[in-house]
């Protein structure tokens, strides 16, 4: 009698176990090697201000932060 308690009790345990909630694993993130950088000369210390960026570089950040921005969106938007 004990043991066909104990075996009924093992059985319902393994069952309750096996219909547990399961978690997806997370989708790989690959993410390319960051990208040599060299150090940039240093400045010679000077009285007058910095220049302004170039209109390239202005673009460049305009560019960056359209696609930060369209990236949040994108993020944020209800799925």
């Amino acid at each position: 009698m004990k043991r066909s308690v104990l075996i009924a009790a093992v059985i319902a345990a393994a069952a309750l176990a096996a219909c547990g909630k399961k978690e997806e694993p997370a989708p790989a993130v690959v993410t390319p090697p960051p990208a040599s950088v060299s150090p940039a000369p240093a400045a010679p210390a000077s009285s007058e201000p910095a220049a302004a960026p170039s209109s390239s570089a202005s673009s460049a950040l305009d560019a960056a932060n359209a696609a930060t921005e369209a990236a949040r969106n994108a993020a944020s938007a209800p799925k």
